[in-house]
């Protein structure tokens, strides 16, 4: 085990809406675990082998603990239905330490938090910190159903409780979320924090962008990428700027897959282009971006790729490697 990663233990385990499990997760001798920030997420080791990246949805201030939930996704790959049925209480679990790819703005600013489905949980991290340093924020939360949705109860009892306003799919049309009016009334001090499910995010950022809102102040996080069709992929080549080493990439291969097959290991956890752990820098080429970690700007400067998921649109690739 390295210094980036920790056995914990699950101290507790509750169901918190139809088809959501949180786990509390303590150190194994009662120590305080490592300090994050608002909007952090662990990787989570799983005894199947997975790893799996989940939001950390406890107040930052409480090192106690660290708290995670979990959706059981119909379409399971092993994670979400490996916690559901294989992690129970006082089980043992390796984790990472705290990442943060979603963390808020600095400075003088107002935060709005568009929450969608489980995509509350590094939300609800949010207000709470914000709560707490005296920010300025409200939240949106947007669920099928109240059944479905998570934390009603802790939501409800927050000293924020006047902050959030919900919107479920199955209810009243009035209560129904008006992306346009809300976003086209916004201040340019205002930060927009959007997560849940690819349709949900998409709208909220279409939305914003077509009402002006620069990319600067457009934060977001994906659970999960979305289906891509490879059946076009090529070949190509990767070259390695330090060594000078090149490396054919066939078509049914990855960069990081093919790269580890010749003993050049890149670094990689969720390998679906969301997390940002593999981000590589691009010395020459043009690459084909498949990620949803890279801004539009960003993927547009071509200076960097996510070799997880991402191709090449040229011959060749030189990496910063």
């Amino acid at each position: 085990m390295n210094d980036s990663t920790m056995t914990v233990r699950v101290a507790r385990r509750n169901i918190e809406a139809e088809g959501v499990v949180s786990f509390e997760l303590a150190s194994l001798d009662g120590r305080e675990l490592p300090a994050f920030d608002a909007g952090s997420h662990i990787d989570v080791y799983l005894p199947a082998g997975h790893v799996r990246q989940y939001s950390l949805c406890s107040a930052p201030h409480d090192r106690s603990r660290y708290q995670i939930a979990v959706l059981r996704e119909p379409q399971s790959r092993g994670g979400s239905a490996g916690m559901h049925d294989v992690i129970r209480e006082g089980d043992e679990l390796r984790v990472s330490t705290p990442r943060n790819h979603f963390a808020l703005a600095a400075g003088p600013a107002k935060h709005l938090l568009l929450a969608g489905g489980i995509g509350l949980t590094p939300l609800l991290c949010m207000a709470q910190h914000l709560d707490r340093s005296g920010g300025d924020f409200e939240m949106h939360y947007c669920a099928r159903s109240r059944s479905r949705a998570a934390f009603l109860e802790r939501l409800a009892n927050a000293s924020w409780a006047g902050r959030v306003q919900y919107h479920f799919d199955d209810e009243d049309e009035h209560q129904r979320l008006r992306l346009d009016a809300l976003l086209e009334d916004a201040d340019a001090n205002t930060h927009l924090y959007v997560c849940g499910p690819q349709g949900f995010m998409n709208a909220v950022l279409d939305a914003a962008r077509a009402n002006g809102w620069p990319e600067n102040r457009l934060h977001y996080e994906f659970f999960a990428a979305p289906a891509v069709d490879t059946s076009s992929d090529g070949a190509f080549e990767v070259c390695l700027a330090r060594t000078g080493k090149t490396v054919s990439i066939p078509a049914d291969r990855s960069v990081t897959q093919a790269l580890a097959d010749v003993g050049v290991d890149v670094p990689v956890s969720c390998e679906q282009g969301i997390c940002g752990t593999c981000v590589t820098r691009v010395l020459e080429g043009e690459p084909e971006h498949r990620d949803l970690f890279l801004s539009p700007e960003e993927q547009a400067r071509n200076d960097q790729f996510m070799p997880c998921c991402s191709r090449s649109k040229s011959r060749r690739l030189v990496l910063d490697l």
